[in-house]
């Protein structure tokens, strides 16, 4: 690798440039796509309010407006920061509270707008460019060429600026997984170079530095993110095999400062077990609905969305074209990397890329939920690495010819990156947003009528979705809340009145105890919105009225 140690200066321009890039794209139009269902959950756990708490205000049969919403969605007078620890940990313990205690921090400061409290993720996401330059530095020894590379792929990778825009903790995870890495890597490394036992002596202070670095990043990350565990038994694996099986004294060392990692993460795993137990035991075991797609398809547009991602569909057929030309690339990246890199280099990457990844692939019986998409991220990041990699070496083949493709094909993936940026930072939705991806297209249409009300249950998905929609919609939409399907009074004054995702029951219930209609306004894989009409007797009966009866 000597012909990667120095970079020329048109490399380190290009490496530069794309940083720079990627860090405007990082903080440009922060607010303009919609602030999702799972983001206003972010927002509901930073504001220290249970959901029951939240059902009995709101959702109580009453007209309430889009302000209402708010007292709900961050930082407020009569919830502290222990009430948002202790509500997450009674409602939904399986979101570690790191996140969440950093971010109602954050949001006293800087406010409750959605653009503070994604400035908090693009803030942190800058945290993963010098985190990358040490993995790749201890994975490499070299200084700036491959380091270099991967950060420029990461600056201006689509999937990277998804998570550095959004209000969730899974940017502030991948940076303590880079960390654990780094640190892991580096203390294996000083432990191997030297054998001479005086040479061990004096490099004690470091190890135990760096070990302790280790565990404490690993306790971060696993309060980060449950997923981290699947992140840690990577680096178990890893670090056994590097031992060939044996019991070494880097083996007992990383098995004790890993024990102490997750000693340190019992108190939260402690409530987790209770909740899971719980959930056994308990005969409610009705489930959120979460849209499914068939394994295979799935991973392919996730690893074309590494590099090119103008939210095509996964029906559109360009998604044939586009997803075996880069699944090409990275099956070479990973062949290429095997067979010029010491076991160690490309045994640490392939445990990444995979071990994380197949829990979700071997409990997924054919079928993934979408809604998984960011616990590949460990993945994502170990793809990356192995790309920059075949990339910076490539572009120094002694073959002028090799070299010459090697240069197209980097500049194709830049400019790919570079065009997914600038689209994706100036739509108004995007494919992550999941349940709340048509949102505005529901805003407008009811934004568009004159006097309208929006009714609603706290049923499935709606309760989290409602909040969503309440961010686009206008001043003049009034809402009417629900705790049940029930029969409800619809309150006079209002011409146009609207059902958000109504089960069939209750929608055939309001056409007959109010003798109206209902037609579909809008529908999608995750919820209906029905406009209620006046039948044909009723028009003639009210033919002086233009308001719907309620």
């Amino acid at each position: 690798m000597r012909h990667l140690k120095f970079a020329p200066s048109w490399l380190r321009f290009l490496i530069i440039f794309l940083l720079t890039m990627g860090i405007l794209f990082r903080y440009f139009n922060l607010d303009s796509k919609i602030y999702s269902y799972d983001e206003t959950y972010t927002s509901l756990r930073i504001s220290g309010y249970r959901t029951t708490e939240v059902k009995q205000q709101i959702f109580n049969n009453r007209v309430i407006t889009r302000e209402s919403f708010a007292q709900f969605q961050g930082v407020n007078q009569q919830k502290s920061l222990n009430d948002t620890i202790m509500n997450l940990a009674k409602e939904d313990p399986y979101h570690s509270p790191l996140y969440y205690i950093i971010a109602r921090l954050w949001m006293n400061i800087f406010g409750n707008s959605v653009t503070a409290i994604r400035s908090l993720s693009a803030c942190i996401s800058l945290l993963v460019f010098p985190c990358v330059y040490w993995l790749c530095r201890e994975l490499f020894n070299v200084p700036l060429s491959v380091p270099g590379v991967a950060i420029a792929l990461i600056a201006i990778s689509p999937i990277q600026l998804v998570y550095a825009q959004e209000a969730q903790e899974y940017i502030l995870w991948l940076v303590t997984i880079l960390i654990s890495s780094a640190s892991l890597l580096r203390v294996m490394r000083l432990e191997s170079q030297d054998k001479d036992e005086l040479a061990k002596e004096q490099k004690q202070p470091d190890l135990f530095a760096i070990w302790s670095i280790y565990a404490v990043t690993l306790a971060i990350s696993l309060y980060t993110c449950l997923w981290s565990a699947f992140v840690a038994l990577a680096h178990g694996i890893y670090v056994i095999i590097a031992a060939k099986f044996k019991l070494t004294e880097t083996v007992r060392t990383y098995l004790l400062v890993s024990l102490v990692g997750f000693l340190a993460f019992m108190p939260w795993i402690t409530i987790v077990m209770g909740d899971f137990f719980q959930f056994l035991l308990s005969a409610d075991k009705t489930k959120i609905q979460s849209s499914l797609m068939p394994i295979f398809p799935f991973l392919l547009i996730q690893l074309s969305r590494i590099f090119l991602d103008i939210d095509l569909s996964p029906a559109n057929p360009l998604n044939s074209l586009i997803t075996p030309i880069f699944l090409i690339i990275v099956g070479y990246s990973i062949c290429f990397l095997c067979l010029t890199t010491n076991y160690k280099v490309w045994f640490f990457l392939i445990t990444l890329i995979l071990v994380p990844a197949l829990p979700l692939i071997l409990s997924s019986y054919g079928s993934i939920q979408l809604s998984t998409e960011p616990y590949l991220l460990p993945s994502y990041l170990g793809i990356q690495v192995t790309v920059a990699y075949l990339l910076a070496t490539q572009i120094y083949n002694e073959s002028i010819s090799r070299r010459s493709i090697w240069q197209i094909i980097m500049a194709l993936v830049i400019i790919c990156g570079l065009i997914s940026c600038k689209v994706s930072s100036q739509a108004e939705t995007w494919w992550n947003k999941g349940m709340s991806y048509g949102n505005p297209q529901v805003a407008r249409i009811i934004n568009q009528t004159s006097s309208p009300l929006l009714i609603s249950d706290a049923l499935g998905n709606n309760y989290r979705n409602v909040f969503s929609l309440s961010y686009l919609l206008e001043p003049k939409v009034r809402f009417l809340l629900v705790n049940n399907q029930q029969i409800l009074k619809i309150p006079d004054g209002f011409a146009d009145v609207f059902l958000l995702n109504p089960s069939d029951n209750w929608r055939e219930t309001i056409e007959k105890n109010y003798n109206l209609k209902t037609d579909i306004v809008y529908s999608n894989q995750y919820y209906s919105v029905w406009k209620l009409v006046k039948s044909s007797n009723l028009r003639r009966r009210n033919i002086s009225n233009n308001k719907l009866v309620s």
